[in-house]
């Protein structure tokens, strides 16, 4: 079996848009500051084999993906921002959680770390992207399991 990350970020993505929370939804990680209002990229993090879920002769593998929510933080009203942020991972985690294989596109939503590693989280930060430009983001953690990816020798 091939990885193919096109069509798991195109399902990751499915879901972001049809929340309707975001102005963007981007496939990639961002080079430039992005729009007014909600944005959220979607980008691959890291890939190893999920020891606890592989046999003798194939190795499940753990493709994580960064989802960054973000929005500007010169905006009125300021107490507003984290509220808005938070809202939309709440309602990309519930998504997640409730298509837990992506329609078939993986083995499971690895939300607490059946595969053997951390478990879906969420980490709020600050991004500066310019000298003027500072958004205030939460990035969640998404770890997919995908069932048999590497075959192993004989």
């Amino acid at each position: 079996m091939a990885l193919d990350t096109q069509e798991i970020i195109d399902r990751l993505a499915s879901h972001a848009k049809s929340l309707g929370l975001f102005d963007q939804v981007n496939k990639h990680e961002p080079k430039t500051a992005p729009g007014r209002g909600l944005t959220c990229a979607i980008w691959v993090e890291r890939i190893d084999p999920a020891g606890t879920l592989s046999g003798l002769k194939s190795t499940t593998g753990r493709i994580t993906f960064n989802v960054r929510i973000s929005t500007r933080m010169q905006q009125m009203p300021q107490d507003g921002i984290d509220p808005n942020v938070v809202r939309a991972t709440d309602a990309l985690i519930r998504a997640y959680s409730g298509d837990f294989t992506l329609g078939g596109a993986v083995l499971a939503v690895d939300l607490l770390g059946m595969g053997g590693g951390q478990g879906m989280f969420a980490q709020a930060g600050y991004l500066r992207m310019n000298e003027t430009s500072i958004y205030r983001s939460i990035t969640l953690w998404v770890p997919l399991l995908v069932a048999d990816l590497w075959a192993q020798a004989e």
